[in-house]
């Protein structure tokens, strides 16, 4: 098929009208407006009008294209290159590794295009099927192995008929391009099949059987694993205003958290934020492995200084390596950073296209983006009874905070979790600033609902006592009142609290968040005998202090039963106090 071509008639920032002059064009097609020195930019067609007029938004920058600029149209969607060698890269929204364009140039110029995986690299294939097998679209050719994983090589997705394999490469070390099977269709056709194939980016992967998320996805942060949990597959949303910490949760979640792989989508991020993402994270060490956390990290940047039309590309280039690597039997995480800015981008083609706008001028379909972008996340039984999931957490930047503005309702119906973070938590230096009301979850926790429920009973009791304290001052209110507010306090400050940068209250286990807990509810539970404010507030600072030097220490330190039962008898003294009065 010929390819069809074209030329600019005219050029709105990213949104380029062009003249259809020869051949067909579809929806979602990938096309190259070719520009002076014969740099030729990326873009998609998003609009067919009657006639011969088509839109293209432009993934590069469209300063000094001009009317006449000849347009080539490829016929074929906006697609990702899998395969192995992805883990450890950073890319694009285009999937161009910026690492290796930084190696063309100090500037990212326009135009430059790199190979998304790297054609020089051996990898030591092994085959699982021999000549005469039959196999369809997703059927496993063999392995290698990538990282910390075992990678399967498969037969294109897309390939729905049966086939049978006319050669099957031996055991040895090839490239990603090199071929490694033959199949021959129903018709006695040849198919050369290498390590990598494409697949359309904004296209789901179909589940081969789907599944409910039921399992909880430790994070390593307590206010999560215990209250506000996220499961194998889940999905979750953390809005919050500028400065409120969502980043840095992101960033602790994809440390610490259980997934196989993480997959950070800079979709709109700051340029600043991002770059100490890619500074930070290839000398971070996996407490899990104890190799590089980039070797089960992918990074698509697109910041916001780059085209708005490439913060689109990039959610969806993530997500569709997130379900590459769910298929290839692995717990996927995806953080996309931020979803606002995201939506922006869509506002802004949405604008230039003159549709008829929304709810704060975003597209009236903006609900349907959002919502069939969190659908991808899922949990996935495999063809041998593995179970892999995919699971999505986005983060919200509406404007002045307002939970209220289209792109966060439209997210909370969506997704399973609610981790809205509070500028009042984050001013008071209480991390993670997660609302400890408002904030809400689906998903089962590492504790039992009982347990949850009485957690959040506590912290609902202590804020209503807490306003009487603004308002009455402590003499106002009873010294039984004023325990339970001091034991929400000390709830919120040892348990839901947190210190990022210590090695050890940083991240906690599941097994130790159940030490944690059975010792808090142990406090809380015993009654607490003392006559003054001022005792009680003096025994909940000792007992505050006791139990943060507690979290501070190894499980196997010598010194960690010793403040233990430091306490223990902390609360029991004064459990006993009125007797021996």
């Amino acid at each position: 098929m010929g390819q069809a071509k074209g030329k600019v008639v005219s050029v709105n920032e990213s949104l380029v009208g062009v003249e259809n002059t020869e051949g067909s064009v579809m929806n979602g097609e990938v096309a190259y407006i070719i520009i002076d020195g014969g740099k030729r930019l990326k873009s998609e067609v998003i609009d067919v009008k009657p006639g011969k007029l088509v839109y293209l938004q432009v993934f590069e920058d469209t300063s000094w294209m001009r009317v006449g600029d000849v347009v080539e149209f490829t016929g074929l969607p906006l697609s990702v290159k899998l395969g192995p060698g992805i883990l450890g890269t950073v890319t694009d929204g285009l999937q161009n590794p910026l690492y290796e364009l930084a190696k063309e140039a100090w500037f990212l110029e326009r135009g430059m295009v790199v190979d998304p995986l790297d054609t020089k690299t051996k990898w030591h294939f092994t085959p699982k099927v021999k000549k005469g097998d039959s196999v369809s679209g997703s059927s496993i050719l063999g392995s290698v192995p990538e990282k910390l994983f075992t990678h399967k090589i498969f037969v294109p997705f897309s390939f729905q008929d049966e086939y049978t394999i006319y050669s099957i490469a031996e055991e040895g070390d090839y490239s990603v391009n090199d071929t490694i099977a033959t199949i021959k269709d129903e018709s006695g056709n040849t198919i050369n099949l290498t390590m990598v194939f494409d697949w359309p980016v904004k296209q789901p992967m179909p589940f081969h059987q789907r599944s409910v998320p039921t399992e909880t996805l430790p994070t390593g942060m307590r206010i999560l694993d215990a209250l506000f949990p996220i499961a194998y597959g889940g999905t979750a949303c953390s809005p919050g205003p500028f400065g409120a910490g969502k980043t840095v949760l992101q960033h602790s979640i994809a440390k610490h958290s259980r997934a196989d792989v993480v997959i950070i989508a800079a979709c709109g991020e700051r340029a600043g934020e991002a770059v100490e993402v890619f500074k930070d994270f290839p000398e971070l060490i996996d407490p899990r492995t104890g190799k590089s956390l980039m070797d089960r990290t992918y990074i698509v940047g697109n910041t916001s200084s780059m085209p708005v039309a490439a913060r689109e590309a990039s959610v969806y280039m993530a997500t569709a390596v997130g379900e590459y690597y769910r298929k290839q039997g692995l717990n996927v995480l995806i953080l996309a950073d931020s979803t606002s800015r995201w939506a922006q981008a869509l506002r802004e083609t949405s604008g230039r296209k003159e549709e008829i706008p929304g709810p704060e001028a975003f597209p009236m379909y903006i609900s349907t983006l959002i919502s069939a972008f969190y659908d991808r996340a899922g949990v996935e039984i495999l063809p041998d009874g593995t179970k892999s999931s995919l699971s999505i957490i986005g983060t919200i930047s509406p404007a002045g905070g307002n939970f209220d503005e289209p792109v966060t309702q439209a997210t909370l119906l969506s997704t399973g979790a609610f981790l809205g973070l509070s500028r009042e938590l984050s001013d008071a230096r209480k991390y993670p600033a997660i609302d400890r009301i408002d904030s809400s979850s689906q998903y089962p926790s590492l504790i039992t609902a009982d347990e949850v429920m009485f957690l959040k009973n506590l912290l609902k009791e202590g804020k209503t006592i807490s306003s009487n304290l603004l308002l009455m001052g402590e003499r106002g209110i009873t010294n039984e009142a004023y325990i339970t507010y001091q034991k929400s306090e000390l709830l919120d400050a040892v348990f839901l609290q947190q210190n990022s940068f210590h090695p050890i209250d940083g991240v906690t286990a599941p097994d130790r968040l159940r030490m944690m807990f059975d010792m808090i509810k142990h406090i809380i539970d015993s009654p607490v005998h003392i006559e003054t404010k001022e005792d009680i507030r003096s025994h909940f600072n000792f007992l505050r202090q006791a139990f943060i030097d507690w979290n501070n220490l190894k499980l196997d330190d010598s010194n960690f039963e010793n403040q233990k039962a430091k306490i223990v008898n902390l609360v029991k003294q004064k459990a006993h106090a009125k007797e021996n009065v």
